[in-house]
């Protein structure tokens, strides 16, 4: 006859193996490859019960595919995994995401996640300004990119394709120390956009350009890599993403979600995240070395709701400025 102690533990591990995930989840995610790779193989590791399946695009890419199967009443995903909290306000408005109130968002601020449960906050990921280290001024200021020394020299992600690229245009275009006509003074010098971040690091890095405006993660990676840049905090702040995760109301495996979500915001999640040079949402995760505290930024505000109304009259701003 089983002892009471092995009995109990016995029928914990069958309690544990009973609620544990599996089956088939679908995640829609804007993660750079390498990133969202890395990020999908830590989660099977931790649920190995789950087959994962993926679609990886800009933030924009990954909405209109996910609009297009709304519209023809078949959406795809679990989970989506996006750049801002912008986007993910308006498919809250439109009752697309499910309330996880289980989620364990303790060691979280409070403005990292929906105060409804619907959508979390995983990073702090800022916008500033990339420069190639053969440039002939060192920038400190968003208004150095307007200077003639950097005429015909900048180069910056097209918000058409880039969640975080609406984000800083629409926090920046409401900012008094910037000004609503900074977009136009970048292209009046001669800025060029590119289709995403990871398009600006490398035409930098190359020497292509000696200034871009880009997410300080890839600039701070590709220096750490070797690469001739360096990365500036604007004195007049940084804009700031928190790459949100959420679950859909349509989602088929819920089970599943839940426990990516839990993953995501986990502390080994977020030293998952550290590891792959990001700032932590997590309160209690030190961020990357080399990296200033995330108390000491100094971050741009932005109008969640202001700029939900905004997102078309910004794209089609920036689409008559740039070019679609």
């Amino acid at each position: 006859m089983m002892k009471p102690a092995l009995l109990a533990f016995a029928l914990l591990l069958l309690a544990s193996a009973a609620h544990a995930a599996s089956g088939k989840l679908v995640l829609y995610t804007s993660q750079p490859d390498k990133i969202a790779a890395e990020t999908v193989a830590a989660f099977t590791r931790k649920e190995p019960g789950v087959s994962l399946e993926i679609f990886r695009s800009g933030t924009t890419e990954v909405m209109n595919r996910l609009q297009a199967e709304l519209l023809a009443g078949d959406p795809r995903p679990d989970v989506l995994f996006i750049a801002d909290a912008l986007t993910m306000e308006e498919l809250k408005a439109d009752h697309r995401l499910m309330a996880y109130p289980g989620a364990d968002v303790a060691a979280f601020p409070a403005d990292a996640y929906d105060k409804d449960f619907t959508y979390f906050g995983s990073k702090l990921i800022t916008t500033g300004i990339i420069y190639n280290t053969a440039a002939s001024r060192k920038p400190g200021s968003w208004k150095d990119l307007l200077l003639p020394q950097a005429k015909g020299q900048v180069i910056l992600p097209s918000p058409l394709y880039s969640g975080a690229a609406l984000i800083h245009m629409a926090a920046m275009s409401g900012d008094a120390d910037v000004g609503k006509d900074y977009y136009a003074a970048l292209a009046a010098n001669g800025a060029v956009p590119a289709r995403g971040n990871g398009a600006v690091t490398s035409a930098v890095a190359g020497g292509e350009k000696m200034y871009g405006i880009v997410v300080e993660f890839m600039a701070l990676n590709a220096k750490a890599k070797g690469s001739p840049v360096d990365f500036v905090f604007p004195a007049e702040g940084v804009t700031a993403v928190t790459e949100p995760v959420a679950i859909l109301k349509t989602a088929k495996n819920p089970a599943a979600a839940k426990a990516f979500v839990d993953f995501i915001l986990s502390k080994e999640g977020q030293e998952l995240a550290v590891r792959q040079g990001f700032f932590p949402a997590r309160r209690d995760v030190a961020p990357p070395p080399g990296f200033p505290s995330g108390a000491s930024l100094k971050i741009i505000p932005l109008d969640l709701h202001r700029a939900a109304a905004e997102s078309d009259a910004l794209k089609k701003r920036f689409a008559a400025l740039f070019g679609g």
